[in-house]
């Protein structure tokens, strides 16, 4: 299940034991709808990892936090601490090598 973030409740749905991916995106971004599909398949397959969309717009203070400046970025957390950064549109093969490093 993908878990939707705000500025308020974003280390609350971060913090837990399991690796966590975030997804920053926003509506206008065209690579971010692309890769949309590809978070929410691995949301629903993959319950091992929590997994947590961030709209820009949305979330500014928690994008300024991690210094995002290009989206779509994804972050891939542990124990609270960001371990990687993608970029861009980037295949759900990556993504879940990326994270399964995490365990």
């Amino acid at each position: 299940m993908v878990q939707i973030a705000t500025n308020t409740n974003f280390t609350d749905i971060t913090a837990g034991d399991k690796p966590v991916l975030v997804d920053f995106w926003a509506v206008w971004c065209g690579p971010c709808r692309m890769l949309s599909p590809t978070v929410d398949e691995i949301a629903e397959e993959h319950p091992e990892f929590q997994v947590v969309k961030c709209n820009v717009d949305d979330c500014d203070d928690v994008a300024a936090q991690f210094g995002i400046r290009s989206i779509p970025t994804l972050l891939y957390i542990k124990d609270g601490e960001v371990k990687d950064r993608t970029v861009g549109v980037v295949s759900k093969d990556e993504i879940l090598q990326r994270l399964n490093n995490l365990i």
